[in-house]
This record gives structure tokens, sequence and C-alpha cells, in this order.
């Protein structure tokens, strides 16, 4: 069949994990030794395990002959291009990591990178939060990125003190009751 008539199409895009947020200009990418671990296991995975995988079983499908309608070779082709493309944004990733360890911080009241942070609202409910790099956030563990809203509303205030934060929402008050510094898994 007429590649005119099939919507694949053999460009790769060069995009990168559109799920991933963007690092913000000439920042790095600031993780915890936990989150740099998953990252560099995963890059590993894909590299040295994965990858390897795929080549060979693409190989062995182009050696059967007609490439065409053979579905080990055009599906190989296609995930191998997904991997490369992760393996690029992994890449990137990783060679602009800076590794903060919150476990190795003066012991100190005041919100940096790596703190955890219990919070509470006007109605006295609490929240906590850890303040983590980009790739490793999650809100439903209470995770959030340091460049977001709340995290940098956070930054630098000290136990007691009372944070304005800009939420979907509207405009919160929020008290600073608990800081510390422990290691995240």
């Amino acid at each position: 069949m007429n590649k005119a008539f099939v919507k694949e199409s053999d460009v790769d895009d060069d995009a990168d994990d559109i799920a991933a947020p963007a690092l913000p200009a000439g920042s790095k990418n600031y993780l915890t030794p936990a989150g740099y671990a998953r990252l560099d296991a995963e890059f590993n995975q894909l590299w040295k395990v994965e990858r390897p995988k795929l080549v060979e079983t693409i190989a062995w499908a182009a050696s059967n002959g007609d490439r065409s309608e053979n579905g080990d070779y055009i599906y190989g082709k296609k995930r191998l291009r997904e991997v490369d493309r992760r393996i690029r944004f992994l890449s990137k990733r990783l060679e602009h990591a800076e590794v903060v360890d919150p476990a190795t911080r003066e012991p100190t009241d005041q919100v940096f990178f790596g703190a955890t942070v219990t919070v509470a609202d006007a109605d006295g409910e609490e929240n906590t939060y850890a303040i983590v790099g980009i790739d490793e956030a999650d809100a439903a563990r209470g995770r959030i990125a340091w460049i977001s809203p709340m995290a940098r509303a956070l930054m630098k205030a000290r136990e007691g003190d009372t944070v304005s934060v800009q939420t979907p929402h509207g405009r919160r008050d929020v008290e600073i009751v608990e800081v510390n510094y422990l290691p995240l898994d």
C-alpha cells in the first residue's frame, strides 16, 4: 500500500514528553536523591535493556522480507521511536540535574527546596506538601514542584508565617505550621 494512503509517517516529531512541564529558562533541574535515582533507573532500563531488545526484534523482522506488511517491523520501529524520544528527554533532564539532599540541610524553620511543609488554612484544615523537582511532583502524594504557585508562595517563609497563594478558586491564605527536612522515599 502506498504511504499516501496511510496516516502513519516515518517522521519522528522531535517533541519531548508533552506531559512533562518544561524547566524554566536557564534553570537547573532540581531533584531529590530519590527522584534522581528514579530518572536514572528509567534511563538505564530503556538504554541498556529495552532498546537493545527492540533493535534485535526489528532486525529479525526486517530479515523476514516484505516490510510493508510486517507487523513486528512496523510496530517495532514505532516503539523504538517512542523509546528514543523518552531516552532523549531523560538524557536532557539528567544532564541539567542538580541533586539537592534535604537530609543534609542544616536545621532551619525556613522553607527551601526539599522541605516538607505542613500548612493550615483559615478553617484549621491542615495539608502537608513536600517541595520536590518538576519530574517528581505528584499531587496525590502531597509532592509539589518547586515552580508551582503553592511552593513559590512558601519558599523562604518560616514556621508561623502566613502566606497568600493564588489558587484556581481564588486567593487563599495559609499559615505554616511545621517545616522539616526529612529524606523522601
